[in-house]
């Protein structure tokens, strides 16, 4: 396996917990280039990228579906443009059409079309719900893995 996925759509462990505990982020042997997270489940939507975002250093490959509240605003997610373009392999945001925080992703995205950011951002049928999720996770896994 090229990539791991550190955190998931199915994830047991949900962010609070992993923000509390001290853990490795990334297994010896793995390096930024080879690590991604992604995340998507309503206890810790936005997680991914605000961590994942926050800690370039360790992620190459973000992924978050159906952002929320939680999420930084864009400004302060991606603070120097050119620095997550240079880092970033992949930045992937997916929401529901039919999704009350559609325009949480939506705001980002503008930012990142803004500042020329390359990602992927993905508007598919459905609301806030596991079967968004569960096709963007698979969407974003089918280019990271």
């Amino acid at each position: 396996m090229k990539k791991i996925a550190l955190a998931t759509i199915v994830s047991l462990v949900c962010f609070s917990s992993i923000a509390q505990q001290e853990v490795k982020i990334a297994p010896q042997g793995f390096d930024r280039e080879n690590t991604s997270i992604a995340k998507g489940k309503i206890d810790t939507i936005g997680q991914s990228l605000n961590f994942g975002l926050g800690n370039l250093d360790k992620f190459a490959w973000v992924g978050g579906f159906s952002s929320a509240p939680n999420t930084k605003k864009p400004e302060d997610l991606i603070p120097d443009p050119a620095k997550a373009t240079h880092m970033l392999k992949l930045l992937w945001i997916s929401c529901g059409d039919k999704d009350r925080l559609l325009s949480f992703s939506q705001q980002t995205h503008e930012y990142l079309q803004q500042h020329k950011v390359p990602h992927q951002f993905q508007i598919e049928p459905g609301d806030h719900d596991f079967k968004v999720w569960k096709n963007g996770l698979y969407q974003f896994a089918q280019l990271v893995f």
